[in-house]
């Protein structure tokens, strides 16, 4: 992984700009630095070296031919397969280079045969023409801002921001702000701000100095079969076959590597692939925590021991993660509420010393069906609930607490919009009913496209992992594991989201998926051919902290200064008596309005530190 920034315009570059744009990535690429400029292009860079540690294989990195300079983030894990398709001649061992020259080869068309994860600016010296390229499943982040023929893109929005041009024509996108309070994170291709923006995963866009055009080259929605695969045995071998593929591609490195090991089902499978492939122990990294409750270690360690990897566990204090919430809070650059970011700091940091690369499972629910939400997809998509789920939320509110919590996921206001509801009421945030008393102004949320599936018609449990897949996957966890991992210079890759993985998946019957009593079915059965399953015969819990407990405690600080009386009147965001109540009923005892409070808290922190 590195970072990379650049800059187009139809004036004299000033370089000093790219080079404070780099210098706030720097984090992310501590190897080396690199800089290209002509009169109206600058390409920053950041290097980890993963592939080829020779300085040859530094960026800006130009063509043989001289005519094309590529800066690049992320891998492409096939690169000498493509190589040797073909028939490049190569002055280096690295995947940038077969990037390159495949694109001077192929144009755009060479993108198909890129496996991987990647961001890429590729600059065309005799057209004066730049292309971004983002990989298929957004693993890999890519900001852009073009405003009056201006362009600037960058790894992180820190690096557009730190940019005064930039920085003084921004303003707040107010239906962002609708949108994280309701998801916890904004959805691409929308910022914070009106005027940046994420690149689309799947896209690649153009710019020739006037003219800036997206294209997208691969959705997920063009990958349905008009029929589902049905037969339990020939999925369950193409499955493993998939897999492995993915994870062996993912071991290449020319740095010690390693794997993150949560003693879910996720990581256990991609751990123990990447075992039976490799002739010695990989190391494994877990954390835990001293309240048991929160605290899985103990099976990551059972899963290490029947592998024997080389496990290493960091016991994590309190006082540590708390430390850390600060910090996690400003690596994302705009309202972002996973607390799950904390514990993914975390172990990042105590995997990066001893490796600087790492498989991790990211995306084994959205893909097989892993979270509670798509039980309630299939229930509330009843129409006897559409029909009765108001008398329903009324009658759960004058029971107990569980009972209250209950109502919430009942007492929606669109069946139209039921994957974003059931969403919010399972992170337990504001539902859209909730944000029209509590929110001043009456901007909708950003518009979400995940109903324009090809091919056959989705189950409500389906569309809902197909929401997550599409939204939650890309603009929370991989954005979560991107800035965590980073801070530290870790490389992470993500064998689920091989892209050969998620078009098998996405045609799988929902029955390989679901079953009464049992999630991601399939992903389990593989599993288990490597790992006893006594092992996993647990309820499944999540990479997560007690944060009620500490926003309740050592973290009350942070509601007491930012969701003051004083500062929910000084932005005119909310209902100051609407948000107050949410605040005093959490601190009074009502727990689940933790998430709540918590994303009002960021939101409002964040406004602190960057509205004028």
């Amino acid at each position: 992984m590195c970072g990379i920034a650049g800059h187009y315009c139809n004036y004299h570059v000033d370089q000093s700009v790219i080079k404070r744009m780099t210098d706030a990535i720097a984090h992310r690429g501590p190897d080396a630095e690199g800089f290209y400029y002509n009169d109206h292009v600058a390409l920053g860079h950041r290097r980890l070296s993963i592939i080829d540690l020779s300085s040859a294989a530094n960026q800006p990195m130009h063509s043989t031919d001289g005519r094309w300079i590529i800066v690049f983030n992320g891998e492409v894990y096939n690169y000498s397969e493509v190589a040797t398709s073909l028939n490049l001649i190569l002055r280096t061992h690295s995947d940038t280079e077969v990037i390159l020259e495949s694109f001077v080869q192929l144009g755009i068309d060479a993108i198909s045969k890129w496996n991987g994860m990647f961001a890429i600016a590729l600059y065309d010296t005799v057209r004066s023409r730049l292309y971004l390229i983002r990989d298929r499943l957004g693993v890999k982040p890519l900001y852009y801002y073009f405003v009056n023929g201006d362009l600037y893109f960058a790894s992180e929005l820190k690096s557009l921001t730190s940019c005064s041009v930039v920085q003084k024509n921004l303003s707040i996108n107010y239906s962002a702000i609708r949108s994280f309070l309701q998801l916890g994170y904004i959805p691409g291709p929308a910022t914070i701000y009106n005027e940046i923006h994420k690149l689309p995963a799947g896209s690649y866009a153009e710019f020739d100095g006037q003219t800036f055009h997206i294209t997208p080259y691969w959705s997920a929605e063009e990958q349905f079969y008009p029929t589902t695969i049905t037969n339990e045995d020939d999925a369950l071998l193409k499955l493993e076959e998939l897999l492995t593929s993915s994870v062996k591609y993912r071991m290449i490195a020319d740095v010690p590597y390693g794997s993150f090991l949560s003693g879910g089902i996720d990581s256990s499978l991609i751990t123990a692939l990447s075992q039976r492939l490799s002739d010695k122990p990989i190391k494994t990294f877990s954390i835990a925590f001293n309240e048991s409750r929160f605290n899985e270690a103990q099976y990551a360690r059972a899963v290490a021991s029947h592998l024997r990897t080389d496990h290493h566990e960091f016991t994590v204090t309190e006082s540590e993660a708390l430390d850390l919430v600060e910090t996690m809070l400003d690596a994302y650059d705009e309202p972002y509420a996973d607390s799950s970011g904390i514990p993914t700091m975390l172990v990042s940091k105590l995997a990066r010393q001893k490796v600087t690369m790492v498989l991790s499972g990211d995306g084994g629910d959205e893909l097989f069906m892993g979270y509670g939400a798509y039980q309630w997809a299939d229930r509330l998509s009843q129409s006897y609930i559409k029909l009765a789920h108001n008398p329903i939320a009324q009658l759960l509110k004058l029971g107990n607490e569980r009972m209250q919590r209950a109502s919430h996921v009942f007492d929606f206001d669109n069946a139209n919009t039921l994957p974003e509801h059931i969403f919010s009421q399972e992170q337990y945030l504001f539902s859209n009913k909730e944000l029209n008393r509590l929110l001043k102004f009456h901007n909708n949320p950003i518009a979400l496209n995940y109903r324009s599936v090809k091919s056959r018609q989705l189950s409500p449990s389906g569309l809902q992992s197909f929401f997550d897949l599409k939204y939650y996957l890309c603009d929370d966890l991989l954005t979560k594991v991107d800035i965590a991992s980073m801070q530290y210079a870790l490389e992470v890759r993500v064998p689920l989201l091989d892209y050969r993985v998620v078009e098998f998946a996405l045609n799988l019957d929902d029955s390989l998926k679901r079953r009464p009593g049992i999630t991601k079915y399939l992903l389990k059965q593989v599993l288990y051919k490597y790992v006893p399953q006594h092992i996993f015969d647990r309820p499944k819990w999540g990479f997560s902290i007690p944060l009620a407990k500490w926003l309740q405690g050592d973290l009350m600080y942070l509601i007491k200064e930012h969701l003051s009386d004083e500062n929910l009147n000084k932005f005119n965001l909310v209902n100051p008596l609407v948000a107050a109540h949410y605040r005093d009923a959490f601190l009074a005892g009502k727990s689940y309005y933790y998430n709540r409070v918590w994303s009002l808290m960021i939101l409002h922190r964040w406004m602190g530190k960057h509205s004028n």
